[in-house]
């Protein structure tokens, strides 16, 4: 009996891999009702911890999976073959009840409608003038943001997420996003020291809904990565959107988190231009922006060359396996977001003007 079941769980998981549901039907049954009431009772309890409850699970999964396979070399006194057998079938049955679990608890927020779809958001909109314009109005606000900024400065992360919790729930109800998400606090994690040698700023733990953070970030690079990993929160899975929703909820906050973002939307930019206006950009620059980026560089060039390129080689097939063909080039196509919406005033994106179809019209 067990063994059908465990055969049953693996069989599950494999037909959920292979046959998503339909974007639309996500998007109305699970991302804008199930999973929000689902967000704010799990990152509710998991707050309440002071550690990271995917460490936990992280250490119980890998005790278990362990013992499976010292079971199938070294099987007993029992016939090796049943034994092994039955150990692989049971770390099959492990796998699927995680990957199921993943799904359920968050990840199919990755086979949502698209976030253009609720948007005034037009790809024409996207050129090098509009980048240009984009870059200009971008390092113009860094250079008045700068001063204040670093007066505000937060000395932890409790004070950024008071700051960014009112402009997180505003830009929520901008996108359409229905009820809205529960902030997280920000958690160290085992994964931490990961984080500093592959370069990464952090993550959303899709089982416990919790927000894990890279310790050596710097202060004004901090809003930014919270606000992306609470987009991630809200349901948007997709690297690129995650983004353009976190870089909304900086730009309607203080000036600190205002900058945070600027200095990210430039980091982003300064890749993305062509030479000529990429040196426009750094002489427009003044001395203190400057002098923040040149440090989030030596930030990221501290990470392990070799582990920053396999994590994000690991991270690139992760996000394919979901369904989102850019791999990690997504977080680059948070600028065409950013450039092709349309801003009704500020930093407010405008929704998508009727009779253009929505997410249901755009997905079917």
């Amino acid at each position: 009996m067990l063994l059908v079941l465990r055969l049953g769980v693996v069989a599950a998981a494999v037909v959920a891999a292979l046959f998503p549901l339909p974007p639309a039907l996500v998007e109305r049954a699970y991302s804008t009702t199930a999973y929000p009431a689902w967000q704010r009772v799990a990152t509710s309890l998991s707050d309440r911890v002071p550690f990271a409850l995917l460490d936990v699970l992280i250490v119980l999964v890998g005790i278990r999976a362990l013992v499976l396979l010292v079971r199938v070399v070294r099987p007993g006194s029992r016939p090796w073959l049943r034994t092994a057998l039955g150990s692989l079938v049971r770390l099959a049955s492990l796998a699927a009840i995680l990957y199921l679990a993943f799904l359920v608890s968050w990840g199919l927020n990755y086979r949502r409608a698209p976030l253009v779809s609720r948007l005034d958001h037009d790809a024409a909109r996207v050129t090098p003038e509009a980048a240009s314009a984009l870059a200009k109005r971008i390092v113009a606000g860094a250079n008045r943001l700068h001063r204040a900024a670093h007066e505000e400065e937060a000395a932890s992360w409790a004070a950024v997420e008071a700051r960014l919790a009112p402009s997180f729930a505003v830009v929520q109800q901008q996108v359409r996003q229905g009820a809205p998400a529960r902030p997280a606090r920000a958690k160290r994690s085992v994964l931490t020291y990961y984080f500093e040698r592959a370069g990464v700023d952090g993550m959303t733990d899709p089982y416990f809904l919790e927000v894990l953070v890279n310790r050596q970030l710097l202060s004004f690079e901090r809003p930014a990565v919270l606000a992306h990993e609470w987009a991630h929160l809200a349901g948007f899975a997709d690297e690129a959107e995650a983004n353009f929703v976190g870089w909304l909820v900086c730009l309607q906050g203080p000036p600190s988190a205002q900058y945070s973002a600027h200095l990210a939307i430039l980091w982003d930019l300064l890749g993305a231009l062509p030479p000529e206006a990429r040196q426009r950009a750094m002489r427009a620059l003044d001395p203190g922006p400057r002098a923040d980026l040149e440090a989030v560089a030596a930030r990221v060039a501290r990470a392990a060359p070799a582990l920053r390129k396999v994590s994000w080689r690991v991270y690139d097939r992760y996000l394919k396996a979901n369904r989102v063909e850019a791999g990690v080039a997504s977080y680059g196509a948070a600028l065409q977001l950013l450039l092709g919406t349309r801003m009704a005033r500020g930093w407010e994106p405008a929704p998508r003007p009727q009779g253009r179809g929505g997410a249901e019209d755009a997905t079917t």
